[in-house]
């Protein structure tokens, strides 16, 4: 939904969005969808509880609520313990969870991870991994675009696209 549709159409739950204007595919997205960027794209002048709030005030939720929640998202990831510093006093690893836990703030349906594990060590690679997991046991939709293949041995279902085609599942 960052792209126009040139062809097809793409639904999100029943609503055919290829057809909506970009103010509200923004908003739809917003709402239902978290990001998790490979590079993080935290906001260095923010806090951490800042830049986990932040998604939920550009939706114009209530404020006091959205920094309860950021609160809560954190702690689930083990950042409680780190909410007023800033993103260059964290690990890379630190930074990944924040980034995880800014993707929840406003409870999308789907997470869209990009490389979320490429930055970090085998351990805390290991650590975000089984964050997706308890998501995923949530109810939520994970998805993880990754050239590792060593995550595949720990997800559901794993679709290989290649130069830009479905080759298998």
């Amino acid at each position: 939904m960052l792209d126009e549709v040139t062809r097809g159409k793409v639904s999100l739950d029943g609503i055919d969005v290829s057809k909506l204007k970009e103010r509200e595919r923004a908003s739809i997205r917003a709402r239902k969808i978290g990001f998790v960027f490979q590079t993080f794209n935290l906001i260095p002048t923010l806090t951490v509880l800042e830049n986990v709030a932040l998604p939920g005030i550009i939706c114009e939720l209530n404020e006091e609520d959205v920094y309860i929640r950021a609160k809560e998202i954190l702690n689930i990831v083990s950042m409680g313990d780190r909410l007023l510093h800033y993103p260059n006093q964290l690990s890379g690893g630190q930074r990944q969870r924040v980034a995880i836990a800014r993707a929840l703030i406003n409870a999308p349906e789907i997470i869209l991870a990009d490389e979320p594990t490429g930055n970090l060590d085998s351990k805390t690679g290991n650590e975000v991994l089984n964050v997706f997991k308890e998501l995923n046991k949530e109810g939520k939709t994970v998805i993880i675009i990754t050239h590792d293949l060593s995550i595949t041995t720990v997800t559901d279902r794993s679709i290989h696209i290649k130069d830009g085609k479905i080759e298998g599942e």
